[in-house]
Order: C-alpha cells, then sequence, then structure tokens
C-alpha cells in the first residue's frame, strides 16, 4: 500500500516507517505538522523543524504545514489539509501512525483518514514496550532524548543517545515512577541520529539545555547531514 507516513523525527515514528517497508508497503511521503507550542496534546514539538533533515537522509519528499494554534481541531485541519495534498500529489492510500498506546492520537487520527477515504497502518500499535524498545537498538536505530516531563527523569538525559545500558536503567525507573517506558505519554520526546533508514546520520554541531527544575528539553540549534568522509 502507498502510504503517507506521519513524521515527527522520533524514534517511534520513524521505526514505524521502516517496520511499513519490512512489511511490504510503500512510503510515498512524510507528512509533518509543526506544533504551535510544545503544550499539544496530538503533536511532538521539540526539534521538529530539524524533521526535514531527516526525511533528506532517508530521500523521501516531506509536505510540512505549520499548525495555526495547538487547539486540536485546528491541528486535525491541518492535519487533513497535509494528508489531501498527499494524496493528490502522492496518490497514497493509508497513512502511517507510530502510535503505541494513545487511543485518543489513534481516534483522531483515523477519524481523519476515513475523511479522506485512506486506511491508517499502525505497525507498532499495543507493542510490548520493553520488547520494543530492545528491538529498536537491535535494529540500530539511533536516538537523543529532547524533553522529559516526569518523576524519574531529570536533566542529565536530556540530549542522550540511548544505549542498552542506558534501556536497563529507563526500565528500572519506569517501573519505580510508573511512567510508560517508551514515553507514550509524554514522558520524554526522542530525536533520531541514524538509522537504516539514513544515507547518511545527523551531527548536532550546537545545542542549548533548558530546565526548570522538573521539565526540561534539549533544544538543536544548528545540525547537519553528515558527509560519507565525516
Amino acid at each position: 500500500m502507498n502510504l503517507a507516513a506521519l513524521f515527527s523525527g522520533g524514534k517511534d515514528s520513524a521505526f514505524s516507517i521502516y517496520e511499513a517497508q519490512n512489511h511490504g508497503h510503500t512510503v510515498k511521503c512524510l507528512v509533518t505538522i509543526l506544533a504551535n507550542s510544545e503544550d499539544s496534546h496530538l503533536l511532538h514539538h521539540p526539534n521538529i523543524r530539524l524533521a526535514s533533515l531527516q526525511a533528506k537522509s532517508m530521500k523521501i519528499p516531506q509536505i510540512v504545514i505549520e499548525a495555526k494554534s495547538n487547539d486540536t481541531t485546528t491541528e486535525l485541519e491541518n492535519l487533513k489539509e497535509a494528508l489531501a495534498v498527499a494524496k493528490k500529489d502522492y496518490q497514497i492510500e493509508g497513512i502511517l501512525h507510530g502510535g503505541i498506546l494513545s487511543e485518543f492520537q489513534k481516534t483522531k487520527f483515523e477519524s481523519v483518514a476515513k475523511d479522506l477515504g485512506l486506511q491508517v497502518v499502525s505497525p507498532l500499535w499495543q507493542k510490548n514496550q520493553t520488547q520494543y524498545m530492545q528491538i529498536l537498538l537491535d535494529s540500530g536505530f539511533e536516538f537523543i532524548i529532547t524533553s522529559v516531563s516526569t518523576d524519574g527523569l531529570d536533566k542529565s538525559w536530556l540530549g542522550k543517545k540511548i544505549t542498552k545500558d542506558d534501556l536497563t536503567k529507563l526500565e528500572q525507573l519506569s517501573e519505580k515512577h510508573k511512567f510508560n517506558l517508551s514515553f507514550e505519554g509524554g514522558e520524554a520526546e526522542t530525536f533520531v541520529v541514524n538509522c537504516p533508514l539514513f544515507s547518511n546520520p545527523i551531527e548536532i554541531q550546537d545545542s542549548s539545555i533548558f530546565w526548570d527544575g522538573y521539565r526540561g528539553r534539549f533544544e538543536i540549534v544548528r545540525a547537519k547531514i553528515k558527509d560519507n568522509a565525516g
């Protein structure tokens, strides 16, 4: 099936593309909605503009629309607008959704898809979170944490590239503090710097950390696609 991937630059949206391709689907384009603020309940916000670098490294066309507000109804209208363009320009038959647990997101996306006569493919839906995170790393996905907003995750995790050792620590913290290991509840956000889909990795050249004592974000100020020599 020809799909448009809902793409944020985070681990789940990237891995869903990998899974969809492995199951014979073709991802014709990426659809990225630039969230109006970090308070959006529907869209990923941190470093979302840099998803364009990832799109270039994957060599997949990207449709980008800036959300007019963080109101869910407006965001869905913007998404519908982008998907209508994808259907016209890339002849998509469905949308690819990287959600794991959020019924709220899934229901909203299914409603938009139905209005446009599109199917929804959700390859990560209700996967075991521990197994999923292990498969993610085993498959060669390299990602950093770009925001944290839950008990158990402090400033030290911001900008950190997650390894198998880190995953063990995260499992322990998630059990102790009762957060989702996959961060599906918004406990943290991620940014993929390399994976099997990329022609070249993303190199972060400059960044800033913002921390208020409980919540924080890792803002990528400057980044580039590494060349083959680098």
